[in-house]
């Protein structure tokens, strides 16, 4: 590294001579008298440019601070960044990013090791924990001030021994001193201003973390608990403590009996690995229910029936309505299985405590004998389900939840249903639709079938669980999964809330504004 950091001054040095050489040189050589000065732009550029690589390098070698917080030792570091932000890194299980502010410069934390004796001095004083917190938050408020004064001293030193080697003149040097101490101070005012203290409700998991859900907590503590920034760092190092604790071993997912977790996958495209993702996210979150919004098949043909197989064995209910790549075929077979709940034609039913409604998508592309109607066959489809929830209300049985596969007739349901689910698309969306009803739009969840190959990109593998509370069947959290494509290995989980349930909102309403003044057939087709 001090040969690097050798040749990095080299070339500095040879630049800032460039640039104010000749300077110098009409100083000690009088011929060089009539040469005119360098442009004051080029000035600043070189004095710019000291400034960033010596602060730069002050930060890479002595701007870090190692820190004690709670049972961990961890290293503090501020670099620079283009989007700011906080990234958390537990080796060697992954990483944790918070969007907690935006600055030029970044906060890294590296959990290096579980300190055994603190550690311990918890495992047998549980009763400890109750206090953890204040001690996390005086932990991390003593390292967050070492680590603001000794970065003050590095960047200032950096820029100012490298203006001193570039310039070889005290004055020049302290300018570019000062200058970095300015430029610090304005990005902890911008990191300060930005500040978001909740952003750790919305956290972004990769490596093994991500499939480690008991890390964010359940759905409930969510809503009532993760109100205080130190309080969210506590239980996260508790957490963490606890994931060490259990060594190779990942802690499994205690549910919360107050919420039901709803599995939402789509687009399928018969990728045969889309089974074992699945099945596991059903065990590691407990999943109550999953809901398929269509789109499992290629072609719909009964050849590849026998794909739909693996379905009877997840071990859980498998609600499903028919995509624009599944035949009635594909339905059929389907109606078989024990699990299997078919939803079509506006049909509901109850499942796993849910009321769930859905209707199958009126086209199927695959066959080239249809002719494929467009978006107004859909907006027809999803009139007939919207009539069938009304109906549904007026029989004193509500729908929680609405199933189709496109989300242009998804869309039609605004106003009749707290929550409608679809996919088709590809790409995860959530909306929150002008009459109340959450849409919810899921990729593929078989990373676009075959598909994935003919792209020099593929796809990735998503999903969701959806977090409903048992007794209201409102949304109250869901989970994005996002598993890389064909041939990629990256894993991200990332936790959302709806507005209504961050801490300070204003009470919800219980259900989306009802519209069954108007019939069904007095509607015009509107893409919401």
């Amino acid at each position: 590294m001090a040969r690097d950091f050798t040749v990095v001054l080299q070339g500095v040095r040879r630049a800032g001579h460039a640039l104010v050489g000749h300077y110098r040189d009409r100083r000690t050589h009088p011929v060089n008298e009539l040469v005119s000065p360098p442009h004051p732009y080029a000035r600043a550029l070189g004095l710019i440019t000291v400034v960033l690589l010596g602060a730069w390098l002050g930060l890479l070698i002595v701007g870090s601070v190692r820190a004690p917080v709670g049972p961990m030792d961890t290293r503090m570091t501020l670099r620079p960044s283009v989007s700011g932000g906080t990234k958390i890194n537990v080796s060697p299980l992954g990483a944790l990013e918070l969007r907690s502010h935006t600055a030029p410069i970044r906060l890294d934390v590296d959990v290096d090791r579980l300190d055994p004796v603190r550690s311990q001095a918890l495992v047998n004083h549980p009763e400890r924990l109750s206090g953890l917190q204040d001690e996390v938050a005086r932990d991390v408020g003593h390292g967050a001030l070492d680590l603001a004064v000794r970065s003050c001293v590095a960047v200032v030193s950096g820029a100012t021994a490298l203006g001193l080697a570039v310039y070889r003149r005290p004055r020049r040097a302290l300018a570019a001193g000062g200058l970095a101490l300015a430029l610090l101070a304005a990005s902890g005012t911008a990191a300060y201003a930005t500040w978001n203290p909740k952003s750790v409700l919305e956290p972004k998991f990769s490596g093994l973390l991500s499939s480690a859900p008991s890390v964010v907590g359940d759905a409930r503590s969510i809503v009532s608990e993760f109100d205080v920034y130190q309080q969210e760092l506590a239980r996260l190092v508790t957490n963490v403590t606890k994931l060490y604790d259990v060594t190779s071993t990942l802690p499994a997912y205690q549910p919360d009996p107050t919420t039901m977790r709803v599995l939402h996958v789509s687009d399928i495209h018969l990728n045969p690995a889309s089974w074992k993702i699945i099945s596991s996210l059903v065990e590691q979150y407990d999943i109550d229910v999953i809901v398929d919004s269509g789109d499992t098949m290629d072609h719909g043909s009964a050849t590849e029936n026998g794909f739909l197989d693996p379905i009877a064995d997840l071990g859980v209910p498998y609600v499903w309505v028919r995509g624009n790549h599944d035949s009635h075929t594909t339905q059929r077979y389907l109606e078989r299985f024990k699990n299997v709940h078919v939803l079509d034609d506006g049909r509901a039913e109850t499942v796993a405590g849910l009321r769930f409604a859905g209707i199958g998508d009126p086209q199927y592309t695959p066959d080239r004998s249809e002719k494929a109607g467009g978006d107004a066959v859909e907006h027809i489809a999803g009139i007939r389900l919207a009539s069938a929830l009304r109906a549904e209300r007026a029989a004193g049985t509500p729908v929680d939840v609405a199933v189709a596969h496109d989300p242009t007739a998804a869309r039609e349901t605004d106003g009749e249903v707290p929550l409608v689910l679809a996919g088709h698309i590809h790409r995860q969306e959530m909306e929150v639709m002008e009459k109340g009803t959450r849409l919810r739009v899921e990729g593929s969840t078989g990373g676009s079938g075959l598909r994935a190959v003919d792209d020099k990109y593929p796809d990735p593998v998503e999903a969701s669980v959806l977090y409903l509370d048992r007794t209201t069947k409102r949304l109250q959290a869901w989970d994005e999964i996002r598993l890389g494509g064909l041939g990629l290995t990256k894993a991200e989980v990332s936790r959302h809330l709806p507005k209504e349930n961050r801490p300070g909102a204003p009470p919800a309403t219980t259900s989306p504004t009802p519209s069954s003044d108007r019939s069904a057939e007095g509607r015009s087709p509107e893409s919401g």
